[in-house]
């Protein structure tokens, strides 16, 4: 008989599937979905046929090659076959591409990596002869310059990697950054992307760097705007003092950013040392018990830069702690290039199949077993690569997510709180977490099948930029707010399961009602993270009315989020850029 192991032991997993899939519902194979997962980072265009292409979209700017193309987000959950997908070769190209789209009442989507889980690029059920353009950034829009010794020109299509790597070239980097390479810039800018990173103890902020998201290090970006004067869209660069720059510095997708210059500072060796021994009870232990010395909270004063990924049903969490370290530290392997961790790049064989048996059998009872395979996966895999303590330049421990890892579903959020109440926020979030995991496993439920991760970062300072006159991004979820000053943390909160998961959005729902309860703007501040799942029913995913219409905006502000509408509303009147999602979570219906 096989049973479970750390809390949940007494779950006897043998006794034959509970099953809540949806009858007559599709069930996913493992080849239909890791291998097909694994491609979906890249979808290929057909090329299109010049008389289709002609009746379809008449005058279309001819050096700009149309074609047929798949949209598909990160974890296939949102879809779109067959819609009519572009290149544009410079920035001017993409001006007569909006400009086109406007005066035929088309939409324009800009399409980087589609590595993220909001429909804030394409919405689930668009019809292949919808009139959506999907604008692809990464073949051309990639330049790379350095704009002075302590800034960076950047096309919004480079890569992260490609823009890690150019600046790493030039002695510069960056605090933090998300960790799959694939990112596109101009992606991660429009949803506030940022990585995990506070001041260490006695540690002071290096020139040019920030603890906040990378929205944050702008100093200018160039957008195509609408042009009241020309009576058409025009690119026009906004400076980080400007006050409509505030709205586009992290845009969710209402505008579309050819350029931007970042302000970057010296690059830093960083040592990143992974723990799999330190049990959850201990690590996300209530400040004042236990011994302290093996608290989330201890690792991020003694480093600054600490993440937990903690499988479902096991009680070792895989910590990373990321330390500067100019010099290389005697155990720490030398790693002269990023994704260091290949068991997890690449799904180990005991892995796969669980996901194979609970995808395709309905067998959602195996996610205990799931989480151990995961989990020893990790623990060996780290000895195993000697990849446990490892060392380099800054990018190289940084990036470690390639497409190949496993597609989930995330959920996210960010929760302001004062540095000396992380622990704390850790604490009760894992706690709720853990009682609700229980509780729906004692009743034959088994809505998480992946990973909780904790992340923390700083609060998006303007000054940072070194800009006088600088505003933080307004729709940023890193954004400090006035009224609480001692606020200048954030703990990001994510939770992991395979699409099709039955209850997974009830449960889901459940956490999302927590967070917003226990942390509703009185000693902390919950505010969603928009690239990933938010405002939960009981069925569905970015559906709750109340988070949508009131919760939302209120958490960014009422007064920011209604500048910020404004502000993107005026730069397009027209609706270019929009979707039946934007429209409905920024009240844009009654509007049009």
């Amino acid at each position: 008989m096989s049973r479970v192991n750390g809390p949940l032991a007494w779950l006897d997993v043998t006794t034959g599937p509970v099953s809540n899939f949806p009858s007559g519902e599709a069930r996913w194979s493992r080849r239909g979905f890791l291998l097909t997962a694994a491609a979906l980072a890249a979808v290929p265009g057909l090329p299109a046929d010049p008389a289709a292409a002609a009746a379809e979209l008449p005058d279309f700017p001819a050096d700009v090659a149309l074609y047929r193309s798949a949209y598909r987000n990160w974890v296939g959950e949102i879809t779109a076959d067959g819609l009519w997908a572009c290149a544009p070769g410079s920035p001017g190209q993409v001006v007569d591409v909006v400009n086109w789209a406007w005066r035929h009442g088309w939409r324009v989507r800009a399409r980087g990596a589609s590595h993220g889980w909001s429909p804030l690029t394409v919405t689930e059920g668009t019809p292949s002869g919808a009139p959506v353009l999907l604008v692809d950034t990464a073949p051309h829009l990639t330049g790379l310059a350095l704009d002075s010794p302590a800034a960076v020109r950047a096309g919004t299509g480079v890569t992260m990697e490609a823009l890690l790597t150019f600046l790493e070239e030039h002695g510069l980097g960056v605090t933090a950054t998300p960790a799959p390479g694939v990112l596109t810039l101009g992606g991660a800018l429009a949803i506030d992307a940022h990585g995990t990173a506070v001041p260490a103890r006695d540690e002071r902020r290096p020139p040019g760097h920030t603890y906040g998201s990378l929205s944050n290090l702008i100093l200018s970006l160039t957008a195509v705007v609408w042009d009241s004067r020309a009576g058409a869209y025009a690119l026009r660069t906004f400076h980080r003092d400007e006050t409509d720059c505030a709205a586009l510095l992290t845009h969710l997708g209402r505008s579309l950013v050819t350029e931007v210059v970042l302000r970057v500072g010296a690059n830093t060796a960083l040592r990143c040392v992974s723990r799999t021994d330190i049990p959850a009870g201990e690590l996300f232990a209530a400040p004042g018990t236990g011994n302290g010395r093996h608290t989330f909270a201890s690792f991020l004063e003694e480093a600054g830069r600490a993440e937990a990924i903690w499988f479902a049903f096991t009680e070792h969490p895989w910590l990373k702690v990321w330390s500067v370290s100019p010099t290389r530290p005697l155990t720490s392997r030398h790693v002269r290039r990023p994704y260091n961790y290949p068991f997890s790049d690449n799904v180990p064989a005991p892995v796969a199949e669980l996901v194979d048996r609970m995808t395709s059998e309905a067998a959602w009872y195996l996610a205990p077993l799931l989480g151990t395979a995961q989990y020893d996966a990790a623990a060996l895999g780290l000895a195993a690569t000697l990849s446990g303590d490892i060392w380099g330049p800054s990018k190289n421990t940084l990036l470690y997510l390639k497409p190949t890892t496993l597609r989930v579903h995330a959920n996210g959020y960010a929760v302001l709180t004062s540095r000396d109440r992380v622990q704390q926020v850790v604490s009760e979030f894992a706690a709720f977490y853990r009682e609700r995991l229980t509780a729906y496993a004692a009743r034959g439920s088994f809505p998480v099948n992946g990973s909780v991760e904790i992340r923390v970062t700083g609060l998006d300072d303007p000054g940072d930029c070194g800009v006088a006159g600088a505003r933080a991004p307004l729709l940023s979820a890193l954004r400090p707010r006035a009224d609480h000053p001692e606020w200048d943390t954030a703990v990001w909160l994510d939770i992991l399961t395979l699409p099709g998961t039955p209850d997974a959005e009830a449960f889901l729902r459940e956490i999302e009602r927590y967070l917003l309860r226990a942390y509703d703007g009185g000693s902390a501040l919950t505010r969603v993270e928009w690239s990933k799942g938010w405002a939960y029913t009981d069925d569905e995913v970015w559906s709750d009315q109340e988070v949508l219409d009131t919760v939302v905006p209120a958490a960014v502000g009422t007064a920011e989020w209604a500048e910020a509408d404004a502000v993107l509303d005026r730069l397009d009147p027209h609706r270019v850029y929009g979707n039946a999602f934007l429209h409905r979570l920024f009240g844009q219906g009654a509007k049009r």
